[in-house]
């Protein structure tokens, strides 16, 4: 959010958000401003920007019919909503004929450029002067070429170009006497910078962002969606493994990462870690990425015989490649045997180094004497893994 100061430019500022556009070459069966994006629509999204920046009042201008539409995509936030007209020019026209008393600036902003960050608003409100308006732009980086019936005439000095964006701010009164101007001379301009300019203003610019991009095609929308998946909280995600093993005739136990003299080995085909081996399955049905028979089974003989830390490891490996890390671990083994409480903290630390110092908590218990572990025929094991998605980086808005 937003953290600026109450003595911030926009106090006395307004925000028309033009969202009365068709939508007619994202081609997705409704008003651009209200096509679904990542479980919202992209006013929605466009709103956030907006009252993150704090304005004094917010104004929706949306095709005739959508007015109740608007005000629920508000979720509760103060809005007034007025029916555009046929030309973008009048939609921000019927945007100015209700702006409250006491607004000074008005800031005037495309719901299609749904991702505009809340600063973007306060540095164009902050660049508007007496006779000043101002807009965000981005310096053009492609080779431009001035052509003509397919034919290239002359290159176009790219230095002297920047890409327009929006919100654009004006002077309130001046941007009012401009609109009227333009009535008056029948004319159409395609920003509200160009039909300020007309009427003799000056049009600053201030450092745009990358993120302002307008949706225009699917291309764009789907550009939008990956955006925002990038900066979702990353909710931590759980899994539970299980393992039993039968105690072998001979050998020596391995389990929870260390070796048990004078105790039978469990059988397997590794080493029988039947404590590592739950622990391995649980963070992989947390990741969703399979299950300890598919990275490690009879199908992939080279761990034949590897002891548990190895699997361990590995599995922390195909978190990360997956983009998981390991968060904590609690895991209880059930049997008879071997007599573990001496023993806790060597075993966490263990496996807490064969997961890269994930937290790992183990104990131990009998069962009264019931079933294979009671009788002590083998040892049960649960674990339950919490993973951590990686948290993905929103990109860098270049200015």
């Amino acid at each position: 959010m937003n953290d600026q100061p109450s003595s911030s430019p926009l106090t006395r500022s307004a925000v028309i958000v033009v969202a009365a556009g068709s939508g007619t070459r994202l081609a997705a069966g409704a008003p651009k401003a209200f096509v679904p994006l990542a479980g919202r629509t992209i006013l929605q999204h466009a709103l956030d920007g907006v009252f993150a920046a704090e304005p004094a009042q917010v104004v929706l201008v949306v095709p005739a019919g959508r007015e109740a539409e608007a005000t629920e995509a508000a979720d509760g936030r103060p809005v007034q909503v007025v029916a555009g007209g046929d030309t973008r020019q009048r939609s921000v026209a019927a945007g100015l004929a209700v702006l409250a008393d006491g607004i000074d600036t008005v800031l005037v902003h495309d719901a299609a450029r749904a991702l505009a960050p809340a600063a973007q608003f306060g540095a164009v409100a902050d660049a508007v002067a007496p006779g000043v308006g101002a807009i965000p732009a981005l310096p053009v980086v492609d080779t431009l070429k001035r052509v003509h019936a397919g034919v290239v005439i002359a290159p176009v000095d790219r230095a002297e170009l920047a890409a327009a964006q929006t919100p654009q701010g004006f002077p309130r009164a001046e941007l009012e006497a401009a609109y009227a101007q333009a009535v008056q001379r029948g004319a159409e301009h395609t920003d509200d910078a160009a039909l300020f300019a007309a009427a003799g203003g000056a049009v600053h610019h201030v450092p745009g962002s990358e993120e302002a991009f307008k949706i225009t095609t699917p291309h764009d929308l789907e550009r939008a969606r990956m955006i925002l998946a990038a900066t979702e909280p990353a909710l931590p995600r759980i899994g539970i493994g299980t393992d039993v093993h039968a105690f072998a005739a001979g050998g020596t136990l391995r389990l929870a990462g260390l070796d048990w003299p004078g105790e039978p080995a469990l059988e397997g085909h590794s080493d029988g870690d039947a404590v590592a081996h739950a622990i391995v399955d649980a963070l992989l049905g947390a990741a969703g990425l399979g299950d300890i028979g598919q990275h490690f089974g009879t199908a992939h003989p080279e761990y034949a015989g590897a002891h548990g830390d190895v699997f361990l490891a590995r599995t922390a490996e195909i978190l990360a490649e997956a983009g998981f890390a390991v968060g904590n671990v609690s895991v209880q083994f059930q049997g008879n045997r071997p007599r573990f409480s001496a023993r806790r903290a060597e075993a966490e630390q263990a496996l807490s180094a064969a997961l890269g110092g994930a937290a790992v908590a183990v104990s131990a218990t009998t069962t009264d004497g019931l079933g294979f572990p009671g009788r002590g025929e083998g040892i049960s094991v649960t674990a339950v893994a919490l993973v951590q998605p990686i948290a993905r980086v929103r990109p860098i808005a270049r200015s």
